[in-house]
């Protein structure tokens, strides 16, 4: 084969590959989506409450539980992984938000107003998701479900150091990424188990 086609065959691959991880991850956002527009519309725009910390400290119990149901296998409340996964995928938008509008103390945006914000962060976690994929080429499919695990768990960590230090960092690259790294893992993870179940 001559080495032109091969280096289209490679390309075509990649972009295949770029195609399916870009399937996967708008459909599972799309199941986020629709979680969050359910709860919306039942709780209204509650999150819009929670200060920085106990943000951090809700995508915390998370985690914890999914490496605790990883370690032991069984879960007493029902629930499993993946559910959990979808949990922190949402507030980790709710997150962002919060950075760009700060708490209240009320429910001060319209189901609407949410849903716009929530599309453009979700988005915005699609395009990083989709640059770094390229350049790592598709390594998180090589990856165990429990290092996704991980890998949240060590980000959560910078993101409680960050507040603690109220955000005066020497070379951190803020909350903002830390979050938006815990969706795109979040995400790989969902994808991983759908597949397994």
């Amino acid at each position: 084969m001559a080495r032109s086609q091969s280096v289209n065959l490679f390309f075509i691959r990649l972009m295949n590959n770029d195609n399916k991880t870009q399937r996967e991850f708008e459909s599972v956002m799309a199941e986020c989506r629709k979680i969050f527009a359910d709860k919306l519309h039942d709780y209204g725009a509650s999150w819009r409450i929670l200060r920085p910390s106990s943000l951090t400290d809700q995508l915390f119990i998370k985690a914890k539980r999914i490496r605790s149901l990883e370690i032991k296998r069984v879960s007493l409340v029902g629930d499993g992984i993946r559910p959990e996964f979808i949990a922190l995928i949402n507030y980790g938008i709710v997150g962002l938000i919060q950075l760009d509008k700060g708490f209240s103390d009320t429910t001060d945006v319209s189901q609407d107003e949410a849903l716009a914000m929530y599309d453009r962060h979700s988005q915005e976690a699609l395009q990083l998701m989709l640059k770094k994929n390229h350049d790592y080429d598709e390594a998180w499919r090589g990856m165990r479900v429990s290092s996704y695990t991980d890998f949240i768990l060590t980000k959560l960590q910078r993101i409680k150091e960050i507040e603690d230090l109220e955000g005066k960092t020497l070379v951190s690259e803020g909350i903002a990424s830390n979050y938006m790294d815990i969706i795109n893992y979040a995400v790989f993870g969902a994808i991983k188990l759908n597949k397994n179940d």
